[in-house]
């Protein structure tokens, strides 16, 4: 059997929104988890449109798309093309959960949440020649997860090839996030066994690791005993977390002697009403400042995660929030327009009050207003994003940013880094273009090893990634 699995851009090249450096860091993981269900016998391609082109032009038995909000309409023209073509169309992800009816319009075959115990069935039955127009998932089990078929990934076209997952969705209910749509029917949280995930890792080669986890540290006993098996490896890795498990007794202690040594925090609002409004109440009465002084303490960088155009945001948000980032030290941050994703709690209370103004889903990206703010206009919010990221990374900023750090390492470790990521992207995009991104691994290999060795306050610095601005991809079809 000849199977084609396909990331279609989320956003693609033509757009003046497409930057290489953001959209070629990770490769599709998710696919490469699914071809390892496929037999030795079948002939099987992954092809990620963020780093290269789709050839269009092949003739396979089964056609998998995973397709996201942004890539819809052109996952949906290629579904069609090959549906065309005679082969057998599967669609999943994200948005086929959210709107099946409308991605069943373009497929043979639409999986609805986490593929660990549809794909399988949907296989057999295929093979039998009897496969369904629709598998919903309900078993949520990571057992018996055969290995990823990393050899499916063109490495050296990725600046971070060695990403991994070994959790789904995240043990919280955010109003706005699209985790909850997703794993509607079953659990929204579970893991690998320990083993099962340092077997992975062991199969990873070089040192640096991206944990592509919703949250790593959701379940706290798995975590500590992950991080656990892992010291001694001598990784160097980053991952996701949240403010309060950052606030912990000795979990961050043992993440940092596993290697970690940069951490995605979802601050996304330092005003208290909007915590509660969006139900984010794993942040509702944390010192975030606290949290900030123990990464850095341990010598863990920050990316911060920032939401604009909650309720409770005036045009004065902007301006507060930044300042407040360069304050506290923070070495980058990714920045968001609110987006009630459709399936969400958030969508759904936003509908209702007649404030959805777009439908178009290439516009619901984070960077588009597609509501009716409540205390601004679209246009303020949106002018309002853009000057965040402006402020944020000017070289000003990023000396208040790096003068911000108790110690003199740390602080040139800030500068060093937010500088080198951000005003050196026109030479990113020049390895990327030249498909040598995969060469640049020994250096950040090398950056966080050196960031990683104690500084004379004792301190163990690292070093950061910012991560992308669409969501980490995980193993679903």
């Amino acid at each position: 059997m000849k199977v084609t699995l396909i990331l279609p851009a989320l956003t693609e090249a033509t757009s003046p929104f497409w930057r290489p450096i953001k959209y070629s860091l990770f490769p599709p993981l998710g696919l490469a988890t699914l071809a390892g269900y496929l037999r030795d016998d079948d002939e099987v391609e992954i092809q990620d449109e963020h780093v290269e082109r789709l050839r269009l032009d092949d003739t396979p038995d089964l056609v998998v798309i995973q397709v996201y909000i942004t890539s819809a309409y052109r996952a949906y023209r290629v579904a069609d093309h090959y549906r065309r073509r005679g082969a057998h169309v599967a669609l999943g992800g994200l948005h086929v959960t959210s709107l099946p009816a409308e991605a069943a319009e373009h497929a043979d075959t639409i999986f609805l949440g986490p593929g660990e115990d549809t794909w399988p069935q949907f296989l057999s039955d295929f093979r039998g020649g009897c496969a369904k127009p629709v598998y919903r998932s309900r078993t949520r089990t990571l057992a018996d997860l055969p290995p990823v078929r990393r050899d499916l990934i063109k490495r050296g076209l990725y600046l971070v090839p060695n990403s991994i997952v070994v959790s789904r969705g995240c043990p919280h209910v955010c109003d706005f996030c699209y985790k909850e749509a997703f794993f509607e029917g079953g659990r929204s949280f579970y893991t690998q066994t320990v083993d099962a995930a340092l077997a992975e890792i062991e199969r990873l080669p070089g040192r640096h690791l991206y944990f592509l986890d919703d949250h790593l540290f959701g379940d706290r006993r798995f975590a500590a005993a992950l991080f656990d098996g892992m010291r001694g490896m001598g990784r160097l890795w980053q991952a996701a977390g949240t403010v309060n498990t950052v606030l912990l007794p000795h979990l961050l202690e043992r993440a940092v002697e596993a290697g970690l040594r940069s951490l995605f925090v979802g601050f996304e609002s330092i005003t208290p009403a909007n915590l509660i409004e969006q139900r984010k109440y794993q942040n509702l009465r944390r010192d975030y400042a606290a949290a900030i002084r123990r990464l850095h303490g341990l010598g863990v960088m920050i990316n911060g995660s920032f939401v604009f155009g909650m309720d409770a945001d005036d045009a004065s948000v902007f301006d507060r929030t930044v300042d407040w980032a360069i304050a506290h030290g923070i070495e980058t941050a990714t920045f968001h327009i609110l987006t009630p994703y459709p399936g969400t709690a958030l969508h759904a209370r936003v509908a209702s009050q007649g404030r959805i103004t777009v439908r178009d889903w290439n516009l619901y990206d984070t960077r588009h207003t597609v509501f009716r703010p409540a205390l601004m206009t679209a246009g303020e919010l949106e002018r309002g994003y853009w000057r965040a990221y402006r402020d944020f990374y000017r070289w000003g900023s990023i000396l208040r940013g790096a003068s911000a750090h108790a110690d003199l390492l740390p602080g040139a470790r800030h500068l060093a880094y937010a500088a080198g990521w951000k005003k050196c992207e026109p030479l990113w995009d020049l390895v990327i273009r030249m498909k040598r991104a995969g060469t640049m691994l020994p250096v950040l290999e090398g950056v966080l090893s050196g960031f990683g060795r104690l500084s004379p306050g004792g301190r163990r610095p690292g070093c950061g990634m910012r991560a992308p601005a669409r969501r980490p991809l995980t193993p679903h079809v």
